[in-house]
């Protein structure tokens, strides 16, 4: 039954975030949960994140407004810059007994978040999920393929168990509806502008390089791994160098394959993992971004590369597709067609107008992804899950409408009766 729920006054939420990877950690999982956390509790909201001790030396945060528990795990056997949390049930049980939150959010379905559901459950807390990686199509990587159907059928009955499981893109919610998820819906990403943009571009980083103001710098940033697809990174640089002998490769990031990278490649330069402002300078200081994984949900990389200020060619699919407006604001290419990507990035180093044009445009193309939206709208959830509501529809995909008419849409949400199901 479809009922009216008036969420233009609320309270400040006790929120519990529950998850196997958080900041310092360098991935996109960890960074987007990072920036949920944060801007919830900036807003006010009891924030409470309950993951594994990254280190001997990880120390739980404590403040007004947010709050860690640690919990004991150990690095995933064919993933190891990663952890799983032990299962806590009880230790959650007790937490939540004395500190109940009005809505858990379990961001991955390893045993912590089994373990986190069930406790929910036990105390009746309403709880939501968000699929952020594709892990059964990870195991073909490293030598399981025949864990791909078990772990597909996991991850499926895990996210079923919750109230709504929250999905980067239109095309992502619409794949796991087709494999048989229930209550899916989109909680969109953003870009933090003020870090990534062009003014970050420094002529001293290239001259470490070893390159000039008009010399081309290929950038790859992301996890030096099988299932990032790198590989291709290195073919489409070959072939660049053919025709643009003064090119430079340039990788930000680690991961098992760079010794095997530097191999091949002995003249890229590896920057290794960096942060903050160092990484928004990395990302200005090249020209073109390559990115040929094919097994992302969204790729944070992508939106960061655009802000940045770079020509971006990537598969039509995921952030890129979602985003790039091909040949305006970049590259796109069918998905997993390696030859295509090769030529799509020859094209861009021979073509200097079509470059410029892109990496001109590819700002305005993130114009409108703020993370500021994207929590206004999780709000908008979290507050019916609280209330015992499901919304019928919860934001959308495409980023390309117009700052006023988003706007719009958040004030008549939060400020106004919206439609939600009756749970």
């Amino acid at each position: 039954m479809t009922k009216q729920l008036d969420i233009g006054q609320t309270h400040r939420l006790k929120f519990a975030l529950v998850t196997e990877t958080f900041k310092p950690e360098i991935n996109g999982v960890a960074m987007t949960l990072g920036k949920i956390a944060d801007l919830l509790s900036a807003k006010q909201h009891q924030v409470q994140v309950i993951r594994p001790k990254q280190n001997n030396l990880d120390i739980p945060a404590d403040s007004q407004n947010f709050k860690e528990h640690l919990v004991a795990g150990m690095a995933i056997p064919f993933y190891k810059h990663l952890k799983f949390g032990f299962p806590a049930k009880n230790r959650l049980i007790k937490l939540w007994s004395a500190s109940r939150p009005d809505v858990v959010h379990i961001a991955t379905e390893g045993p912590l978040g089994w373990s986190a559901l069930q406790a929910a459950k036990q105390l009746n807390i309403p709880v939501i999920s968000s699929y952020h990686t594709n892990f059964h199509q990870y195991s073909k990587h490293y030598g399981a393929s025949f864990l791909m159907r078990p772990i597909e059928s996991y991850l499926r009955y895990f996210h079923n168990q919750t109230l709504a499981t929250l999905a980067p893109t239109q095309k992502v919610v619409e794949a796991l509806k087709l494999s048989g998820y229930k209550n899916v819906s989109i909680m969109a990403r953003g870009v933090d502008t003020s870090q990534f943009n062009p003014a970050n571009r420094s002529s001293e980083l290239r001259k470490k390089w070893g390159v000039t103001d008009n010399d081309l710098v290929i950038i790859h940033v992301g996890r030096l791994a099988k299932e990032k697809n790198i590989l291709l990174v290195l073919d489409a640089f070959r072939a660049i160098q053919q025709a643009k002998t003064s090119a430079k490769l340039v990788f930000v990031g680690d991961g098992p394959l760079r010794d095997e990278l530097a191999h091949a490649c002995p003249e890229a330069i590896f920057c290794g993992s960096q942060r903050s402002e160092a990484l928004a300078e990395h990302y200005a200081s090249a020209d073109l971004f390559i990115f040929p994984s094919v097994t992302e949900t969204f790729g944070n990389v992508v939106p960061e590369a655009l802000a940045s200020g770079l020509c971006v060619v990537a598969y039509d699919y995921a952030a890129a597709g979602n985003i790039i407006k091909h040949g305006i604001s970049g590259l796109l290419v069918p998905f997993n067609e390696s030859k295509a990507l090769i030529n799509a990035s020859l094209e861009a180093t021979k073509n200097s107008a079509l470059l410029n044009q892109c990496k001109k445009q590819s700002i305005t193309s993130i114009a409108n992804i703020r993370w500021e939206s994207v929590i206004e709208e999780l709000e908008i959830l979290l507050y019916a899950t609280a209330n015992g509501f499901k919304p019928i529809k919860l934001a959308r995909s495409k980023p390309n409408k117009s700052k006023r008419v988003r706007q719009r849409a958040i004030r008549l949400a939060l400020h106004k009766k919206i439609n939600f199901i009756k749970l």
